[in-house]
């Protein structure tokens, strides 16, 4: 496992032959929403012995409608995630998706994510890379993962080498993503652990009613082939009731699947 992620994880035990894991909701809805979450996951990776680095954006800021949920105010969101990863001694990370937000956002956060759509924004790559923080783009529906060599060179030559790169699959028509597996090696070439984002990758955009579709059922059939093909971490948005999620319930794990579903990835691991 890279340096900067030991150093990530250094509150947490686990065996580094196994994958690394960020989950937590879509967005920052309430207080109570990521505390369940977080104090359910870590549970589950504590006993499990995966590494856990807590998710949830303070900001959706690409929404379909203008009339869809955003979030409770950057400053309070921001400090409800970091609230939550030093309760839980957990690293955290959140979306950023301008070159302004970055020197705020890291005062909060451990990783900055690079939103798909924006993985070419040079000066947002720049700016992120600056903070000193690991940086995780999420390659865009449109690159191939040999391209994304590109974003890499972006935050290297900026003097940070703390990278991940995560698939979340590519547009396949209107209102589809399908994911080329080949793209885990191609991306691992580069030097840098790879993630699949297991639920992202399942949506459905573009729909005429101005809401994301998904296929969730298929979580679990993303998630084995991403280990099987390497991926050295996965990146999984859960909540309690997807249902009644602020953005992104259709493609959402349920919170009660996620422990059973874990447990089949590692012995898939182990199998490798």
């Amino acid at each position: 496992m890279e340096k900067f992620l030991k150093d990530l994880f250094k509150d947490q035990s686990y065996d580094e032959k196994s994958f690394f894991l960020i989950a937590g909701p879509c967005v920052v809805e309430s207080e109570a929403l990521i505390t369940e979450v977080a104090e359910k996951v870590s549970s589950i990776c504590r006993n499990l012995g995966i590494p856990y680095v807590f998710k949830a954006s303070y900001r959706k800021a690409n929404r379909t409608s203008a009339s869809s949920f955003t979030g409770i105010g950057d400053d309070h969101a921001l400090a409800l995630v970091k609230k939550t990863g030093e309760k839980y001694k957990l690293p955290t990370t959140s979306d950023i998706h301008a070159h302004d937000e970055a020197a705020v956002a890291a005062q909060y956060i451990d990783i900055l994510q690079i939103p798909a759509f924006l993985c070419r924004q040079t000066d947002l790559l720049q700016a992120a890379a600056e903070t000193g923080k690991v940086v995780n783009i999420k390659k865009g529906q449109f690159i191939s993962g040999p391209a994304m060599q590109f974003a890499v060179e972006k935050i290297r030559k900026s003097g940070n080498e703390k990278i991940i790169l995560t698939e979340r699959g590519n547009t396949f028509g209107y209102q589809d993503l399908v994911v080329d597996y080949r793209n885990i090696p191609w991306m691992k070439a580069h030097g840098v652990p790879v993630v699949m984002d297991c639920t992202h990758s399942l949506q459905q955009p573009n729909q005429t009613s101005g809401v994301t579709g998904g296929n969730p059922q298929l979580i679990e059939t993303i998630a084995k082939a991403a280990i099987a093909t390497g991926a050295d971490g996965l990146f999984i948005e859960t909540h309690p009731d997807p249902t009644m999620a602020k953005s992104d319930g259709a493609n959402m794990l349920r919170l009660e699947l996620l422990e059973e579903l874990l447990k089949k990835l590692l012995k898939i691991r182990a199998a490798l």
